[in-house]
């Protein structure tokens, strides 16, 4: 998913309260990738998301749709939609996923339909390594009506419209009661959405993954759950987001976070119970961009809902 979609040469976005400066972040500089993949704050109640080995992890059926809002308050700023469901099927160790993205910035949109696919192997009593398989299509939306262009650019005359790209990425997971890892790589191919003779570029990079957790019974009505996720992009600064999360009497969640070099979050959750689970995220930038008068901060929010149907599977709320 090409997360700054298009890196165009003289051009200016016509959004109402758009400052110049933002303008200038998103739009700089011919050569430079920026973030690509949607961004989460939440991102351990998303796990699918990212690495395609996790679906059918949670012992049954589960459902997980998520909104968020990035730099509330600023026209054409990034928005996203997630929508998922992942479960094991028929004999041990399979599993199938299917997901919809929407992610929204300036004048484009994309949506990715995803399909996922893991077999689970026992590595012993608790432990076990699953490995998965990601299949998705990629429909680019591009207005360019939106756009005032000082530099007359002929290949940014018409709209691209449900441009469609397919796309194929593998993850490997290992996970046991109390600590899980992951690599994965959702999107090996990278496509460029427009000719090599254009003054705009638009192409989609690999993002690598890594994600881990670990978590501690603190006592009988407290567990600590610190996590990390690390995403390299070629082109981009490597991002590494860590947290630290505080359940309580297996209801109430409450942490922080830190994207390096970016944001501090703030986040809570409440298990209405053992099925549903409920998150919030708030984000504020560390950046400049974090200080500007229209910059409100980033918002999230989660929703999870596993069909439990055997008391023998998932028997209390789960951190991941």
């Amino acid at each position: 998913m090409v997360r700054i979609k298009s890196l165009v040469k003289n051009v200016h976005i016509r959004f109402s309260g758009l400052s110049s400066f933002v303008v200038l972040v998103c739009f700089m500089s011919i050569g430079v990738y920026g973030q690509q993949d949607a961004q989460y704050t939440q991102y351990m109640y998303n796990t699918v998301s990212v690495n395609p080995a996790y679906a059918g992890s949670r012992g049954q059926i589960s459902i997980a749709a998520l909104h968020r809002s990035q730099w509330v308050g600023l026209d054409g700023a990034p928005v996203t939609q997630t929508l998922n469901i992942h479960s094991p099927i028929g004999y041990r160790g399979l599993g199938l996923g299917f997901s919809i993205v929407n992610d929204k910035i300036g004048p484009t949109s994309e949506t990715n339909f995803d399909v996922d696919f893991s077999y689970t192997i026992y590595t012993s009593l608790e432990g076990r390594l699953s490995f998965g398989l990601k299949a998705s299509a990629n429909l680019l939306d591009v207005r360019f009506s939106e756009l005032n262009q000082f530099g007359p650019d002929q290949t940014l005359q018409q709209d691209i419209d449900n441009r469609l790209s397919p796309n194929i990425g593998a993850g490997v997971y290992y996970h046991t009661n109390k600590f899980y890892a992951g690599l994965s790589v959702p999107r090996f191919l990278e496509t460029s959405h427009f000719q090599e003779s254009s003054l705009s570029t638009a192409k989609e990079q690999m993002n690598f993954y890594f994600i881990t957790g670990y978590v501690w019974d603190v006592n009988q009505f407290l567990k600590f759950k610190p996590t990390l996720l690390t995403k390299l992009t070629q082109g981009a600064p490597l991002q590494v987001d860590v947290s630290a999360n505080f359940m309580f009497s297996e209801k109430f969640i409450v942490g922080a976070a830190y994207r390096w070099d970016a944001a501090f979050s703030g986040m809570a959750g409440f298990n209405v119970s053992n099925k549903f689970l409920i998150g919030i995220a708030y984000d504020r930038e560390t950046t400049e961009l974090g200080n500007a008068a229209f910059n409100d901060g980033s918002f999230e929010v989660i929703f999870r809902y596993d069909f439990i149907t055997s008391k023998n599977n998932l028997k209390s709320p789960r951190f991941f």
